[in-house]
């Protein structure tokens, strides 16, 4: 049977020598064939794309975005993403693992807050700004300077705080957070993250230390929902995702959320969207249009 990671290739940063550490940034020729695929995948790393010329559209999960440079993107790790029909892409990539935010770790609630609004056309004095701010972070990062790490951490960090102001307020769990606030940003990662597979509040509460009514706690302080209710609303985005973007079978789809009956999978994307999940895959179509995406951080926001 084929799998899900046959059907949505996952890839993990690869950086050559002399490097070696979990950052890289060039242009689309500089980082190859991959940095414009245009078949669906997903990283186990962070994206962000700086697009200053070229036409055609950039899919990122539900959403189709038409390109007319100057456009600030980013892809967090999970997303499903491609290129389509895409020619003459100018720009820079910039690509990096967790493990790089060591420096400034409230980027990640920042970032994660961007893939959920993950494009961007900014204005001529913001794109100016942006776009000095690439190329001095490409400069250090081919010059290796002593010191360039934390030169490219420091301004990594700008670039995601600008970006954030372009996206609205800075989320509440990108500041100083309570105990609550903390399992709530560990829960909502392992919700978020690459190496999916839990299907249970009860599941996630042994894997962060705490009992299941101290979650169920935590995260309905920070968020106003249960935990339940998120891992239903993760387990039917990513069933979107393979529903609009591979041609599994509902059977297939069904194993890859986690549910051996494939019946009991249809009752219960029917329950939570409306529609059963042929209905779906045939109008998800006009969904590519849609630049709305399901959000963890806003509980009204369409699934």
């Amino acid at each position: 049977m084929e799998t899900v990671e046959s059907a949505v290739p996952l890839h993990r940063l690869q950086v050559p020598a002399p490097q070696q550490f979990p950052f890289a940034i060039g242009s689309f020729d500089d980082v190859g064939p991959m940095s414009r695929a245009s078949f669906p995948h997903r990283h186990t790393f962070y994206e962000i794309v700086y697009v200053t010329g070229g036409r055609g559209a950039h899919v990122i999960d539900l959403s189709r975005w038409e390109l007319r440079p100057p456009h600030l993107c980013f892809v967090v790790p999970g997303q499903v993403h491609h290129w389509e029909d895409a020619v003459g892409l100018q720009g820079q990539v910039v690509l990096f693992t967790e493990d790089f935010l060591l420096d400034h770790p409230g980027d990640r609630d920042l970032l994660r807050a961007l893939g959920e609004r993950p494009w961007f056309s900014p204005g001529p004095q913001e794109a100016s700004r942006f776009a000095h701010l690439v190329a001095d972070m490409e400069r250090e990062y081919r010059g290796g300077a002593a010191g360039f790490a934390s030169v490219l951490r420091a301004c990594l960090h700008v670039l995601i705080v600008r970006a954030s102001r372009l996206a609205g307020p800075v989320p509440a769990g990108a500041g100083p957070a309570d105990r609550p606030k903390l399992v709530t940003q560990e829960f909502v990662a392992l919700l978020s993250g690459t190496e999916r597979g839990e299907t249970s509040v009860a599941s996630y509460a042994r894997r962060l230390g705490v009992t299941v009514g101290y979650l169920n706690e935590a995260v309905k302080q920070s968020t106003g929902r249960t935990p339940g209710r998120l891992v239903r609303q993760v387990r039917v985005h990513e069933a979107k995702r393979l529903l609009a973007r591979t041609d599994l079978t509902v059977r297939q789809v069904a194993s890859a959320v986690g549910f051996a009956d494939p019946a009991y999978f249809c009752r219960f994307f029917r329950r939570e969207t409306g529609n059963s999940p042929g209905e779906f895959r045939r109008g998800s179509g006009a969904m590519h249009h849609d630049h709305r995406i399901a959000s963890l951080a806003h509980p009204d926001s369409p699934a």
